[in-house]
């Protein structure tokens, strides 16, 4: 779906957002989404990747259908809200969806894996009492 570079590429981004929160960002990528909704499909790997698991309840997941040109940002409830709630997070989707549109799109994931990773280092700084990493920083790929 991605060549190595762009995987590569994403997955430093998602470090290097990680490096400066104790909030987790995963990204999930396939052709199709399975349900009529990204949102609902993002929800139900939310939770089938354990992420509601976190210690502070503060993960963020990027999802992307590639063919059905499709995608979805979701989050713990925590983040969420402070983060700035719908206004955030649709403007974060705004930038996504500009380069999905030009078909960049490992920049698009990387940029928006900055802005959420801005978000959560305001709100959720690095805490040496978490866990450094609750969370696989690699690309999951489903269908």
């Amino acid at each position: 779906m991605l060549d190595k570079h762009a995987q590569e590429r994403i997955v430093a981004a998602i470090k290097e957002a990680e490096s400066r929160t104790s909030g987790e960002i995963r990204v999930f990528i396939e052709h199709h989404c399975e349900l009529v909704d990204p949102m609902d499909r993002a929800k139900q790997i939310f939770t089938s990747l354990g992420m509601e698991k976190t210690q502070a309840r503060n993960a963020i997941i990027i999802y992307v259908a590639l063919t059905d040109r499709q995608f979805a940002l979701f989050g713990d409830q925590i983040i969420y809200e402070k983060a700035g709630g719908a206004a955030f997070w649709k403007k974060a989707a705004e930038k996504l969806v500009g380069h999905l549109k030009k078909n960049e799109i490992a920049e698009g994931i990387s940029n928006c894996v900055h802005e959420l990773g801005t978000a959560l280092a305001t709100h959720f700084p690095y805490d040496p009492a978490i866990k450094k990493n609750e969370l696989p920083d690699e690309i999951v790929f489903g269908k």
